[in-house]
């Protein structure tokens, strides 16, 4: 097995069906065709010529960068791919960006022991992330 990293944008069919295949939530193909055209930096594994992962950088490229997207399929998991995708966002990271950027992520457990050896600390309970969906309606 050569497993290749490419700096690259995923397609919309590769990167609604990876986040999905490795267990991230679904979006619709209308949100992903906004969300990929608007990516600061992404990256994409290969084996061979099947995409088997990808990891994105969002954000507005100046105060606030976000990691976002880190997916690998569940038969590659386990073999620091997760890591090489992290390697290569955070060397983005550290060459394109001001040395203010605020660089966050949300990170699901266990994966925030991967993002921990790059840095990322947990921020609570000085701050918390909070989220919602833009088609949920306020109950306020």
């Amino acid at each position: 097995m050569t497993i290749s990293l490419k700096t690259q944008v995923p397609d919309i069919d590769t990167y609604l069906r990876l986040r999905v295949d490795s267990g991230l939530s679904g979006y619709g193909r209308d949100a992903a065709e906004i969300g990929l055209k608007n990516s600061l930096f992404c990256v994409m594994l290969y084996d061979g010529d099947e995409a088997i992962g990808m990891g994105r950088l969002i954000g507005d490229g100046g105060c606030f960068v976000q990691v976002t997207d880190i997916a690998v399929l569940p038969a590659y998991q386990g073999q620091g791919l997760g890591k090489r995708i992290m390697a290569a966002l955070t060397a983005h990271i550290e060459s394109a960006f001001p040395p203010s950027t605020y660089v966050s992520l949300i990170a699901d457990v266990p994966a925030n022991a991967l993002y921990a050896q790059f840095g990322f600390e947990e921020t609570a309970p000085v701050s918390l992330g909070m989220a919602r969906r833009a088609g949920v309606k306020n109950p306020a």
